[in-house]
């Protein structure tokens, strides 16, 4: 069965001190719980080392939040998926809403990206969402629909097993917002049956859908009692321990 996971977005947020006693934080919090949530840290890039090193002693992943589209080479302030995979980064967040608004990023640009980490490894997870004005003319399907097809699709039945995707209402992130528990579940039950059409419902049934937008310990338990929302994606409370902590708390 597909498991439940946390995951938190740092951002571009937190200078290195900061960041230091965050993820110490976290760690230590995570040894004195038991939980079989699966819980990724995804700082910038500079404190991926460090957040990686602590992992690998702890009850947690390291996740990158962004990865270049080319292999290797002279491409001056990228970050590769070989370079990932050489730090044991096992996660990396693709497609977030910001890198499509602020970086012109396409659906073909995510599924080179895709394509670059599981061939190095790594496990994908892939945003998807719609904004206000596509939800509002009642185009949210048809894009969320387009996204994942064209960024997903053509990886095969075993390949796409290694994806989590995150749905994340652009409305609702970062504007104190957020989807309705009714509203994660219609989509969440949409993208997952676009994944049972194209490979069937036993592969379908094993990814994780998480939820991205304005997730907080106060709706998370009642977002993450629907059927098919399995975890989230969480942005500004992943800055503080005891709010992250709490959402991993709420299945």
């Amino acid at each position: 069965m597909r498991r439940n996971i946390v995951a938190g977005n740092w951002k571009m947020n937190l200078g290195f001190e900061q960041a230091d006693d965050l993820v110490n934080l976290i760690a230590e919090k995570l040894d004195e719980v038991e939980t079989e949530t699966i819980v990724i840290v995804c700082p910038p890039y500079p404190y991926l080392e460090l957040t990686s090193d602590l992992a690998s002693e702890s009850n947690f992943y390291a996740g990158a939040q962004n990865v270049a589209s080319f292999d290797n080479g002279a491409y001056t302030g990228e970050v590769s998926a070989q370079m990932l995979a050489s730090m044991n980064i096992e996660y990396c967040i693709v497609g977030h809403s910001e890198r499509r608004k602020y970086f012109n990023e396409s659906n073909q640009d995510i599924a080179t990206k895709v394509n670059l980490l599981l061939k190095n490894g790594i496990r994908p997870i892939f945003c998807c969402g719609e904004v206000l004005e596509e939800r509002d003319a009642d185009k949210h399907f048809d894009i969320v629909k387009n996204q994942v097809i064209e960024s997903l699709f053509s990886l095969t039945g075993e390949e796409i097993l290694d994806v989590v995707i995150a749905y994340e209402p652009v409305w609702a992130i970062g504007t104190g917002k957020t989807a309705t528990g009714a509203q994660a579940q219609e989509m969440h039950a949409y993208i997952r049956s676009l994944l049972t059409e194209k490979y069937g419902k036993e592969v379908s049934d094993e990814i994780s859908i998480l939820y991205g937008g304005s997730c907080n310990p106060k709706n998370a338990k009642e977002l993450f009692a629907n059927k098919d929302v399995d975890g989230g994606l969480i942005g500004g409370a992943a800055l503080n321990a005891d709010d992250f902590l709490a959402i991993i708390a709420s299945f």
